[in-house]
């Protein structure tokens, strides 16, 4: 018990240079100082329909994975370069669905605070990204916002992407999202996150507009725990949206999603 009170120091020393999420789903308007370096390994499980060698329906959990390298350049701007896999399951399912959003490829980010936090009213920042994988190139706009009232924490994030497939279909996607917290303790952060999904194509337009393309929305609690360098957030989310749909196999948008981020600050 001697050595507690230098453990409780050595933590809280940690904490203040960690740059967590806070939420698994929504970017907060907080960056890391320049200079840092910041490892974050993401995985997703979304309940989904798929078809059996026998042809038979059947729900399985399928998973998709993100690694991400966060840099501070400065103070106020980020780069982020991530590696994203999404497994398949060979011959087990002859038509297997991938989470909406999805993908095997790499993806390069900027995001940038436009002033520095409490400066202005609400706080604002801007991010930007590309993304390369085996289907499509994509081109995503997030505008982030954030306050803080004491231990809570309101953040929004409002996003658009621009889907090119090397198919020639183009489709704009629209995503997003709405996360309020309450910080227990400097180490335990809970709170409760929405985001919704919706994609449009525009070359060719569909005549009608299927459970697939959306928008769908998720809504569910987060847990943020934050052990100095080391942190870890989850969330657990149920679809909202079109609750008494029967999911078909192809379809993105499985009724339950959870999504777990492990993060270390190098």
């Amino acid at each position: 018990m001697r050595f507690t009170p230098a453990i409780v120091v050595l933590l809280c020393a940690a904490t203040a240079h960690a740059n967590p999420r806070a939420f698994p789903f929504t970017y907060t308007t907080d960056g890391l100082p320049a200079g840092e370096v910041e490892i974050e390994q993401y995985a997703d499980l979304v309940s989904m329909r798929g078809v059996t060698s026998s042809a038979a329906k059947e729900t399985y959990l399928q998973s998709a994975f993100q690694t991400e390298i966060e840099i501070g350049l400065t103070d106020r701007l980020e780069l982020g370069l991530y590696l994203t896999y999404v497994p398949t399951y060979g011959d087990q399912y002859g038509s297997q669905t991938i989470p909406a959003g999805a993908g095997t490829g790499l993806k390069q980010r900027l995001k940038y605070l436009l002033a520095d936090p409490d400066a202005w009213p609400i706080d604002v920042g801007v991010y930007g990204e590309l993304t390369e994988n085996e289907s499509e190139v994509e081109l995503e706009a997030k505008l982030l916002l954030g306050k803080r009232f004491g231990s809570v924490r309101v953040a929004a994030n409002l996003v658009g992407e621009t889907e090119l497939y090397f198919s020639k279909q183009r489709d704009i996607v629209l995503a997003p999202s709405l996360a309020v917290g309450y910080e227990v303790t400097p180490a335990l952060h809970v709170g409760i996150e929405s985001f919704l999904r919706g994609e449009y194509p525009q070359n060719p337009k569909p005549a009608t507009r299927t459970f697939g393309l959306g928008p769908q929305a998720y809504l569910g609690p987060t847990v943020l725990y934050n052990f100095g360098k080391l942190w870890w957030c989850t969330g657990l989310y149920t679809r909202v949206t079109d609750t008494s749909h029967d999911l078909q196999p192809g379809e993105p948008y499985g009724r339950f999603w959870a999504r777990t981020v492990i993060g270390y600050s190098l």
